[in-house]
């Protein structure tokens, strides 16, 4: 691509002039966006508590504690031995929670 060194070249003033220019009109085009959102549509993914879940599958695979995990007995988390803290009257506290 061929550069035409004798055109005008732009000072840090006009750049700087026209970016905020653009960023004003970026701001006005995303606010004009969110007007149109369903609020039905937007409610719909949204469980309340006490809903009926019998019919509902995992999608995740549980696994059962490890050897090497422990249930904090504060948060009630389970966790990598790595992450004990302490142990308070023979129960086990995790770093998070001491």
């Amino acid at each position: 691509m061929a550069t035409d060194y004798d055109t005008p070249r732009k000072t840090d003033d006009d750049l700087n002039e026209d970016s905020i220019e653009e960023l004003k009109a970026r701001r006005n085009d995303k606010s004009t966006s969110n007007v149109d959102v369903d609020e039905f549509e937007a409610a719909e993914g949204l469980e309340l508590p006490g809903a009926d879940l019998s019919n509902e599958e995992l999608a995740v695979r549980v696994l059962p504690k490890q050897q090497d995990e422990f249930t904090c007995m504060s948060c009630f988390l389970v966790h990598h031995r790595s992450q004990l803290a302490r142990e308070k009257n023979g129960q086990p506290i995790c770093r998070d929670c001491d």
